[in-house]
Parts: C-alpha cells; sequence; structure tokens
C-alpha cells in the first residue's frame, strides 16, 4: 500500500492519465480474454455470438471515447481538486480507507447507472453501450465520447469533497471498470450461491442488458450486487426467459458516428417540438419512454365531405 501511495505522490503526470494508464497497462489481457472466449464459442458451436463487424464497431468506439474521455480528464481533474480543497475530513490513504473508498465508489456508480438509465441525457450517452444486440467481452468496450457532456463525472465529485485524494477517486473507478469487463460474457454460468449473492456476477449483468420486458433496467451494479438488492432493481436471471440483448428502440446501422449520437439527436427533436417549455425541456431529464402527445393534424381545407 505504501509503494502504491508513494506512486501516486506526483501531481504533474500520472495521475491526469490515470483511469486510461491503468486500462490500456490491462489493454492485453483484455485482449487475450476476447480471444479465448471466442475460441470457447467455436468449439461449443456458438461463433455466432461473435460479428466481426460488431467487434470492430466495439473498437472503434472504444478508442473514441478514450482519446475524449483523456482530454476532458485533464481539465475534469482541476474540478476534483478544488473541490478536494473544502474536503470534511483528512483522510489518509490506507487499507481501511481503501476499501471505504471501494464501497463509497461502487454506491455511487450505482446511483450513477440507474440515473443513465432514467434521465434521458444521460441515457443518450448510455444508449451506446446497450445497442448492441451481442454479448461477449468486447461488449464492454462499447462506450460513448459524449460521458464527458452528460455529466459522468460529477457522481464522484462527493468522494473528493468527503476527503478522499482525486487520484485515488480515479484510481478505483479504472479498477471497477476493469472488473466490469470480464462480467459482459455468456461463456461463464452462475457462480457459486454465496458470489451471486455479493458480487454482480455475468449471470445478473447479462440482465442488465437484456431488453425482455422483466429484466428492463434491472441490475445496475458495479462490483457488488448488495446495492440491487437493497433498493429493489435487482432480478435473477432466469433459465426459461433467455436474455435478449439490445435496446427497445432498436437501432440498425453499421455506422459508429449514429450509435453515438442517434439519441442525442431525437432527445433534442423531441424538445424542438411544439408545446410548452416546461414540457418540451422534460425530454432532457424524465425516462426515456417519456413521450408527448402530438399535436392533431389540422384539417385539409380540401378533404372530402363526410358522408350523412
Amino acid at each position: 500500500m505504501e509503494a502504491i501511495n508513494h506512486l501516486l505522490q506526483d501531481w504533474t503526470g500520472l495521475p491526469l492519465m490515470l483511469e486510461h494508464v491503468f486500462l490500456l497497462l490491462l489493454a492485453p489481457l483484455f485482449f487475450i480474454c476476447v480471444a479465448l472466449e471466442y475460441g470457447l464459442l467455436r468449439r461449443r458451436g456458438q461463433a455466432q455470438i461473435y460479428s466481426l463487424r460488431d467487434t470492430i464497431n466495439n473498437a472503434v468506439l472504444a478508442l473514441s471515447h478514450q482519446l475524449v474521455d483523456a482530454l476532458a480528464w485533464s481539465v475534469l481533474i482541476g474540478v476534483y481538486v478544488w473541490v478536494h480543497q473544502y474536503r470534511l475530513f483528512e483522510i489518509q490513504f490506507g487499507w481501511a480507507s481503501a476499501v471505504l473508498l471501494w464501497l463509497g465508489q461502487d454506491f455511487l456508480y450505482y446511483w450513477f447507472h440507474r440515473c443513465s438509465h432514467r434521465a434521458r441525457w444521460l441515457w443518450a450517452s448510455h444508449v451506446v453501450h446497450h445497442s448492441s444486440e451481442r454479448m461477449n467481452l468486447t461488449t464492454a468496450f462499447r462506450q460513448s465520447l459524449t460521458y464527458p457532456l452528460s455529466g459522468m463525472w460529477v457522481f464522484w465529485l462527493p468522494l473528493a469533497w468527503l476527503g478522499f485524494a482525486p487520484q485515488y477517486v480515479i484510481l478505483t473507478v479504472a479498477v471497477s471498470l476493469a472488473y466490469q469487463f470480464f462480467i459482459h460474457t455468456q461463456t461463464v454460468g452462475k457462480l457459486h450461491p454465496w458470489l451471486e449473492l455479493v458480487l454482480n456476477t455475468p449471470s445478473h449483468h447479462r440482465v442488465h442488458h437484456a431488453r425482455n420486458a422483466e429484466y428492463i433496467d434491472r441490475n445496475y451494479a458495479g462490483t457488488l450486487i448488495i446495492w440491487d438488492r437493497l433498493f429493489g432493481t435487482f432480478v435473477e436471471e432466469r433459465d426459461d426467459e433467455p436474455c435478449e440483448f439490445g435496446i427497445t428502440r432498436q437501432i440498425h446501422t453499421e455506422n459508429p458516428l449514429v450509435m453515438m449520437f442517434h439519441e442525442w439527436r431525437d432527445m433534442f427533436a423531441d424538445v424542438a417540438r411544439p408545446g410548452p417549455m416546461w414540457l418540451r425541456l422534460k425530454h432532457l431529464w424524465a425516462p426515456p419512454e417519456f413521450e408527448r402527445a402530438r399535436a392533431p393534424a389540422k384539417e385539409s381545407l380540401h378533404a372530402a365531405p363526410t358522408e350523412a
């Protein structure tokens, strides 16, 4: 722990890119796991779970996300440092504080994730991750470059305000994201019941990516499924209800730009439709399924007369 503390003391370089450096260091492991998963699926006769085009799109989305996110964090880290100046407590880095930080980050991730499904402004970014109709390890790469715009970074600011050093907050978020890579798979069934009780497992996360009516908007956990159990959003994967992956208003496109921006386009088109301003703006924070009644079409002056 002391070695990690020493490594992260220098604020001139590493902390600004910490999340991205950490994930890039793990990239070879991710690629090896993808290759192993594909090989296993081929032996099982399930190679169709992978698609070359889908995999390429996921890689393009991941690279664009990492590039924009790194640029955004070079600015946003200053916000965290500023908030940290007004911290409530002086929290020294150690094993106990690391555990508390992990729990705090995971708790806030649950609420970020839940809000990302229930507020359309956040969903406009998060929908990219859910838009694939396939579920494999490369689905974890499928991310949006608009997360900095939608405000994902805001959700972890309370940790800096409490007193956790920003570099440790960022590192903990990166470790959580790395864990979540491994639960985007169909090759792993249910784990030991005790693990299923506490951890977010592949089984629980398959439910989260499913568009079946009974599975939608469930299992928001990052690493610990206890938050879903506590707040009433947990649903068990059932053998008699196989997961159907994708989104309810599925887009069928091979264009990464459309994948990234289609929901932003649709959301602002809804805002632009005539109506009371408060109802128009409601499209920004209401759930994605929120719809306003459309104004009835004006009757044509040349319409045929109605028969008596």
